[in-house]
């Protein structure tokens, strides 16, 4: 099922550092299939429960998006272990910000510890884009939006 998208810099569910996931369970289960599925149909690349007005560690990320090898990740409570000192500033927006882009600096890449919904241990190193999805997805569940981060002016379109 689509789920509403949470919305507003000054929504407290967006400003909310989210809640640890201790066990699986079949509610947590349909949330991770309703956020994949609103993920998909507002076309974005990223997701985090509180997008979804639920404040737990959550969230869904497409890794390589609009390429062969798109994979789609589940990640409860996920922890970046990892990170390269340099930076890389680059276009960002967000489904609880629509319309509002900006630059934002962001480690070119990092090691990310979660688990998947099988409750398995991931660990995984990435680069690029997909450093800064996780790096993005990782700031919803600690309360933070990109605008936050962003360097220079907030471009409304």
């Amino acid at each position: 099922m689509r789920l509403p998208i949470t919305s507003g810099a000054d929504n407290t569910i967006l400003r909310t550092i989210s809640s640890p996931i201790k066990a699986m369970d079949k509610k947590l289960q349909k949330l991770i299939t309703d956020m994949h599925i609103t993920m998909d149909a507002e076309d974005g690349i990223g997701i985090a429960a509180p997008q979804v007005g639920v404040n737990l560690r959550l969230a869904l990320a497409k890794l390589n998006p609009g390429t062969k090898d798109e994979l789609v990740i589940v990640m409860i409570n996920p922890e970046i272990l990892t990170h390269t000192d340099k930076k890389e500033s680059n276009e960002e927006g967000c489904l609880s910000l629509r319309g509002k882009w900006g630059s934002v600096p962001r480690y070119q890449s990092l090691t990310v510890q979660f688990f998947n919904k099988k409750m398995e241990k991931v660990t995984l190193a990435l680069k690029g884009l997909n450093a800064r999805i996780i790096q993005h997805e990782i700031d919803h569940l600690d309360g933070k939006l990109f605008i936050d981060r962003v360097e220079g002016e907030i471009r409304q379109e």
